[in-house]
């Protein structure tokens, strides 16, 4: 028993609530809002950030809670949770089952568990500091595959990706010296993937805490390593993220920064 197994308890109930709410929903999406151009926002987003707010804060009322919604509880607490309602909210929006709930917790300061779950699939990964990273109950690790041409990666493109196409010659450099390149649309369930060895890495930009929180400890707990593309430590508060086996990580790295 870990020292966050409460908490890591907690928030397991509360993305499995939060999740079957998003399956029941996806048919039937109801009116989508625009904060941006291609940046739109459901009200199964708000309604599963509502759901998953209302009960933590009610069994943790001395927490600090940060989320993508406009969410902002903070008072600097000793422990901050940090989640993603709906990540994969364009997918959903449009009917295609790459989406999850993105649950982590933070104490002071440092990321203690994460919990993700794939309503669609049934697919619940999550992992405490310490303690090892799990899918649906069983031991996940990542992959031993140590050449970056035999890698199937994932990346993702910032909303604002028409006015500065970020990303996009990162993503021609990388698409040339590796096996595969996917873009699923959930950085969280792109962190999970590269937990299990579904893929052997995965970078993106202008990122938000929300998206990496939990999908950094999981990555972490399974084998693997979290940086940014400079390769310092995890922080998820940094927009740039590079996670890989750790086998690949110098030679990905090597790739995006190039001149």
């Amino acid at each position: 028993m870990g020292e966050y197994e409460g908490y890591l308890n907690a928030a397991k109930d509360v993305v499995r609530e939060a999740g079957e709410l998003l399956r029941k929903n996806v048919r039937e999406t109801g009116e989508i809002f625009f904060k941006g151009v291609v940046n739109l926002v459901t009200k199964s987003d708000t309604e599963s950030q509502d759901l998953i707010f209302s009960r933590l804060s009610a069994r943790f009322p001395d927490h600090d809670f940060l989320a993508e919604e406009g969410l902002r509880a903070l008072k600097d607490a000793e422990f901050r949770w940090v989640f993603d309602p709906l990540d994969g909210t364009t997918n959903f929006a449009h009917k295609f089952p790459v989406f999850c709930v993105s649950l982590g917790l933070e104490h002071q300061g440092r990321l203690a568990c994460g919990v993700i779950y794939d309503p669609m699939r049934d697919e619940m990964f999550w992992a405490e500091k310490g303690g090892g990273a799990f899918l649906n109950g069983e031991r996940i690790r990542v992959s031993e595959i140590d050449d970056l041409n035999k890698s199937l990666l994932a990346t993702g493109f910032s909303y604002d990706i028409r006015e500065t196409k970020t990303n996009i010659k990162q993503f021609n450099r990388i698409l040339l010296r590796a096996q595969g390149v996917r873009r699923c649309g959930s950085a969280a369930l792109d962190l999970c993937y590269v937990a299990c060895g579904r893929f052997e890495g995965f970078w993106e930009m202008k990122l938000s805490p929300w998206d990496t929180a939990a999908g950094s400890v999981v990555v972490e707990e399974a084998g693997g390593r979290v940086s940014d593309f400079q390769g310092h430590p995890v922080n998820i508060y940094h927009p740039e993220v590079v996670a890989s086996n750790g086998l690949v990580h110098q030679a990905l790295m090597d790739v995006l920064n190039l001149p």
